[in-house]
């Protein structure tokens, strides 16, 4: 407070004096520093040049910050030389801040700072002055420019502004390893006294770390520090302005130091020896126990390879390392059986993964320990002797073969019976059965290879103590092909033959398919059949491999002769026993050009000359027509004919009178007339439903004699005609139908036997000797066939 008002009293002496030293000299700017001349022009006088002395003596003016007295800042003083204390001279002031921050007094020239002021905020203010003459208002001078600055005071604490600071440093690291650096900035001028300059030191945090009170560079300051013995440090920092004198402001941050961890740690085994327990049972590839090796190390630095150690029944299992937890998993490699070994013994290693060679002197990374394992008897299903059967069968072997068998054993220490039987959801169809005691398969039902060439299905052996403990096992059957079916030409073939060909030219390559089960290596052999082998046309050439080729013997071939031809080929297969079969291949002659491509194989082609023209041919066709129609003409001519003779009358179209010399009609007649309009002259008087017309009679030319009553002819005839009487659809006048329906009352009697116990009593044979002598000897035997009956007793 002292130093301010002393500094306070030194700038009024000064200003108040006019006396204004500059601090900064600025040429451009000061005025008075050097002796200058200006013309002034008086009003109403000559004008002449007149030196004048400048008395404005200024370049910077300084104000303290933070100003907190009653009265207005005293700054400084503006003075003219021409002004003579008459009032005559007004003083002016503009800028940064003029009549807001800073006022003038327009008379004497005094400045004063009305508010306090905050260098931080504004360092300084750009100001222009001028004088002028108080009644005409011109100006006396030129306009100045002027500054003030803000004088700086220590009233900003240094600050941390990137705190609270977070890092890390290896553990086991040296003593002055680089931890951080830390800065602090001050908002006062730097350029002026000690406010702005910052001197570092810790307050907590001792005696682990140490910081340069310049730098701000934080180090280590203790030896082997050790992440497992303690982790985290939290130091305390301290940054003091003045250069950390007495009085000056300090600002603090907190600084989070972790121990980054380093593998400086071995693994260990909390025990040497590890006992596990495991079922028999236990498939391969499951986890049967665990164990653990400690690492007080952290992140990959505590990662842990185990690893078994060969000896005692250690190539039965596997460890594998859990990187969740870091244990060791054991797993089984192999199945486990009580009867054969009860326990196992071997050891397990672990070691880190990531060495640090700075460490290596400590001794080895790794330790190591027992494991002892001891197997528990369970009750197990049966044991097929394979893992899966193979088998063989013919097809057609008879039903009830046996084809092969099956074995299954309990292994147990008390070994009960097996039973066996077959997986219905894989053989649903029943071909095969299974002895239940003995294991053996065999057929039931023939087998097709051509339907089915594979069976596959499972067997189940269960335990006869336990008939929970099952197990089962794939069978896998094949049927053997037996040659049954003949080899036959594979696809048909169009085969075409050229007028112009040559005797020994191929026309078709065939070849041959068999519809069984062809072994490697069977050949099919072709040739032609013994009749087509006396004079061929054509000849079979077998090329040996398996094809075929149908060779040409005639030197040209006629379409007009003969336009087809049909080659019997017969093809025989390798196997036993060999089948073989004749196969009609055909052969048609077609018209081709001189390169052998076929022009025309059409059947019209064969009638034709060779080059009659379209013409021609369009007037035969028309001639073919004509005789055609003539023919059909002709015909129905004639059957009309045949029609009208058979009817009385042409103009009667009512009645149809239609006479058969055979048993029944034709469908020809039942779909022209209606056989069911049979109408009774009598049944027509009687039912009056409808009125008929009658026909005229006819007069037939032939009659046949009558027969005698039938009464199931008249029966049928009568609802026939009650059906027709009745019918509303039916025709307004009746369509007679004769018959020729022998009935039951031929007179030449019936030869069946059917009814011969129902009237051989009262048959009389003797009219067959009336015959001839042949019949005699009948009627012999039938007479005395009726006098020798053991059922009439006399």
């Amino acid at each position: 407070m002292l130093t301010r008002n002393c500094l306070s009293l030194l700038l009024w002496i000064l200003f108040d004096g006019g006396l204004l030293t500059p601090l900064q000299p600025q040429p451009q700017q000061t005025l008075g520093t050097e002796p200058r001349e200006n013309v002034i022009h008086l009003p109403g006088q000559r004008s002449h040049f007149q030196r004048v002395k400048r008395g404005w003596v200024w370049n910077q003016f300084f104000v303290l910050e933070e100003y907190m007295g009653s009265e207005p800042q005293y700054v400084g003083k503006l003075h003219s030389d021409l002004d003579k204390g008459e009032g005559t001279v007004k003083y002016t002031l503009s800028g940064d801040g003029a009549g807001t921050v800073f006022t003038i007094d327009e008379t004497t020239g005094d400045i004063h700072a009305i508010r306090s002021l905050d260098r931080e905020e504004k360092p300084f203010y750009t100001l222009r002055a001028q004088a002028v003459d108080i009644e005409t208002r011109k100006p006396l001078e030129p306009e100045s420019e002027f500054i003030i600055k803000v004088q700086d005071i220590n009233d900003n604490e240094p600050k941390f502004l990137d705190g609270p600071y977070v890092a890390s440093v290896p553990e086991m690291s040296p003593v002055g390893a680089y931890v951080l650096q830390v800065k602090a900035t001050d908002a006062d001028d730097p350029t002026y006294g000690n406010s702005a300059r910052v001197v570092y030191s810790i307050l907590q945090g001792q005696p682990y770390f140490s910081i340069d009170p310049k730098t701000g560079i934080i180090r280590t300051a203790l030896p082997n520090m050790d992440r497992e013995v303690k982790e985290q440090y939290q130091v305390l920092i301290q940054a003091k302005d003045m250069g950390g004198q007495l009085g000056g402001l300090a600002g603090t941050t907190v600084v989070n130091i972790t121990l980054s961890d380093v593998n400086d740690n071995p693994p260990r085994f909390p025990k040497s020896i590890f006992h596990l327990k495991v079922p028999e049972s236990s498939p391969v590839g499951s986890a049967i126990g665990r164990i653990r090796a400690v690492d007080p190390d952290f992140g990959q630095n505590a990662e842990i390879e185990y690893n078994i150690v060969p000896g005692d029944g250690g190539n039965l299992f596997d460890i594998i390392t859990d990187e969740d937890t870091q244990e060791g998993v054991i797993k089984l490699k192999k199945p486990l059986d009580f009867e054969t070994k009860k326990a196992y013994t071997f050891k397990v290693e672990a070691s880190n993964l990531h060495l640090d060679h700075r460490f290596h002197s400590a001794g080895p990374f790794k330790d190591t320990a027992t494991v002892k394992i001891s197997v528990l008897d369970v009750d197990e299903p049966p044991v097929f002797s394979k893992p899966l059967y193979t088998m063989e069968v013919y097809e057609d072997t008879p039903v009830g073969t046996i084809i092969g068998a099956v074995t299954a054993q309990d292994l147990d220490v008390g070994s009960s019976a097996v039973r066996y039987f077959i997986d219905w959801k894989s053989d649903g169809d029943s071909y095969f059965t299974i002895d239940g005691t003995e294991g053996t398969i065999a057929t039931n039902e023939l087998l097709d290879r051509e339907s089915t060439a594979q069976y596959n299905f499972s067997i189940i052996a269960s335990k006869v103590s336990n008939p929970l403990l099952t197990s089962k096992v794939n069978i896998l059957i094949n049927v053997l092909d037996v040659n049954e079916f003949p080899p036959e030409i594979s696809v048909p073939y169009e085969t075409a033959v050229c007028e112009n060909a040559k005797p020994g030219q191929i026309i078709q390559i065939v070849s041959a398919a068999d519809r069984d089960l062809s072994p490697a290596g069977q050949q099919f052999s072709f040739r032609l059949s013994p009749e087509a082998a006396i004079k061929p046309n054509f000849t079979v050439r077998d090329f040996r491999n398996n094809t075929a080729g149908i060779e040409t013997r005639r030197n040209g071939y006629s379409r007009r002769q003969q336009e087809l031809y049909f080659l019997p080929v017969v093809i025989e297969d390798s196997s036993y026993p060999v089948q073989s079969s004749t196969n009609t291949m055909t052969i048609r002659v077609c018209r081709c050009d001189s390169d052998g491509t076929i022009l025309s194989c059409n059947v019209e082609a064969i009638f034709l000359p060779v080059g009659l023209s379209t013409g021609a041919l369009i007037a035969i066709l028309l001639c073919i027509v004509i005789l055609l129609a003539i023919v059909v003409l002709y015909i129905a001519l004639r059957r009309q004919r045949k029609k009208d003779t058979l009817m009385t009358s042409k103009e009667d179209i009512r009645d149809n009178v239609i006479h058969y010399d055979d048993e029944g009609g034709g469908e020809e007649d039942t779909q022209a007339f209606d056989i069911g309009a049979l109408r009774n002259p009598t049944a027509v008087e009687e039912n009056k439903i409808r009125r008929d017309i009658k026909p005229d009679s006819l007069c037939l030319p032939r009659q046949r004699p009558p027969v005698e009553d039938s009464t199931d002819i008249r029966d049928f005839i009568h609802q026939r005609l009650q059906e027709h009487d009745l019918d509303p659809a039916a025709p307004p006048y009746d369509s007679l139908a004769t018959f020729a329906y022998e009935g039951a009352g031929s007179l030449a009697g019936s030869l069946s036997s059917i009814d011969s116990l129902a009237t051989d009593a009262d048959q009389d044979y003797d009219y067959l000797a009336d015959w001839g002598p042949r019949f005699k000897v009948l009627a012999d035997m039938f007479g005395e066939e009726e006098s020798y009956n053991p059922d009439k007793v006399t």
